[in-house]
């Protein structure tokens, strides 16, 4: 994989945060690492501290080299978003200590740009995501919502990459399907 890139993907949740690291060039992805950073119920401040240090820990050992995270998407109460904002906040915080681009996606683009469709389900998500990486093992729902993240990231950068090389190159989509070409003298 030439220009391949470590990619962080981080599904934020109060309770349970899911990353997953994949190494990807955008046309072929492997997965280097997934798993769960359990805050548990306890007291909301001391949940906070452990996403934090939590992620801290996951950028530590595995280095990413970009962040992706999903949105705050407001589906059951306004309580609830303000406390997934906050668990948001904290794992943004940790991720932005190292200096990391950081891309944010809303969950339906995720699911998206994995599935086909925006309004997928998780078992849908968890199957594109194994098929996406070659993952022969179990991924719970956690793990491959925060990989889900990860590959979308690895397209959208690899189409932007694309794109603004045909732009320089005067090869745009446009005049591709026109069937013209312009060159540079």
């Amino acid at each position: 994989m030439t220009d391949a890139a470590r990619i962080l993907g981080i599904d934020p949740g109060s309770r349970i945060t899911g990353y997953g690291i994949v190494m990807s060039d955008g046309r072929s992805s492997k997965h280097i690492a997934s798993g769960c950073i359990r805050a548990g119920s306890g007291e909301f401040n001391q949940r906070l501290k452990i996403i934090f240090d939590g992620v801290q820990e996951v950028v530590e050992t595995h280095r990413p080299e970009v962040i992706a995270i999903e949105q705050v998407f407001v589906s059951r109460s306004v309580s609830s978003a303000l406390k997934l904002g906050q668990a948001r906040g904290a794992a943004l915080a940790a991720a932005l200590a190292y200096a990391l681009p950081v891309f944010e996606y809303a969950p339906t683009q995720v699911k998206r740009t994995i599935t086909g469709q925006g309004h997928a389900d998780k078992v849908q998500v968890q199957h594109m995501v194994k098929l996406l990486i070659g993952l022969h093992q179990e991924l719970n729902a956690d793990q491959a919502d925060a990989l889900a993240v990860a590959l979308c990231h690895a397209h959208h950068a690899a189409t932007a990459s694309r794109l603004a090389t045909a732009s320089v190159t005067g090869n745009t989509p446009a005049t591709a399907r026109r069937g013209k070409r312009q060159y540079s003298k």
